[in-house]
């Protein structure tokens, strides 16, 4: 398998899922300017959309966007999966939510030329969404005392917030460090060289 990723982008939670799933993968380093790989190969070719992540299968196959990587590694590691027998479902549900309400609330910070007015109402935005998953904190995680591939997901988006000067409701903060303190963890970020 082949995670191509670009570092602290939002493949991050990918990075982070394989290693708390055990698998074994490869990693390319995508430049998201040039649209290059590390060893100088046109990223487009790869995958057309021309963003991280993508995951090459053991088969070949070549998976893209977060929820639907995020969901094959789940399969892989039953254990990231929510119990129940809604599990599925309801991660699922946190992944697009994550991925919808969050993830995509950072364009403006992203993006060249994005007026201050408008990066602090996005901010304002996300902040009440992650407000929205601090109340529904069960446990440890977001599914209870158990960690999900959408624990990855959101470990990421918390580290965005924090970067950008944004202030995540309690238990964020603190759920965010026990995260960081997870060997898995550690070791995605020392690969992307954020550590």
């Amino acid at each position: 398998m082949i995670l191509f990723f670009a570092p602290g982008a939002c493949s991050l939670a990918d990075h982070i899922a394989l290693h708390e799933a055990g698998l074994h993968f490869e990693r390319v380093r995508v430049d998201l300017k040039s649209h290059t790989t590390e060893t100088g190969a046109d990223y487009t070719q790869i995958n057309p959309k021309g963003y991280v992540p993508a995951l090459t299968l053991p088969d070949g196959e070549l998976l893209t966007e977060n929820i639907a990587i995020l969901s094959w590694i789940a399969d892989q590691a039953p254990a990231l999966l929510p119990p129940g027998p809604l599990g599925r479902y309801r991660l699922l549900e946190m992944l697009a939510f994550i991925s919808t309400e969050i993830h995509k609330g950072f364009k403006p910070f992203f993006q060249p030329g994005a007026s201050d007015a408008d990066k602090s109402k996005a901010g304002e935005t996300i902040v009440k969404r992650l407000g929205y998953l601090a109340g529904r904190m069960e446990g440890d995680f977001l599914f209870g005392d158990q960690m999900s591939v959408a624990d990855a997901y959101l470990f990421v988006m918390l580290m965005w917030a924090t970067k950008n000067g944004l202030s995540p409701p309690e238990p964020l903060p603190a759920y965010a460090e026990r995260l960081k303190a997870r060997p898995a963890v550690k070791l995605a970020l020392k690969h992307e060289g954020l550590d």
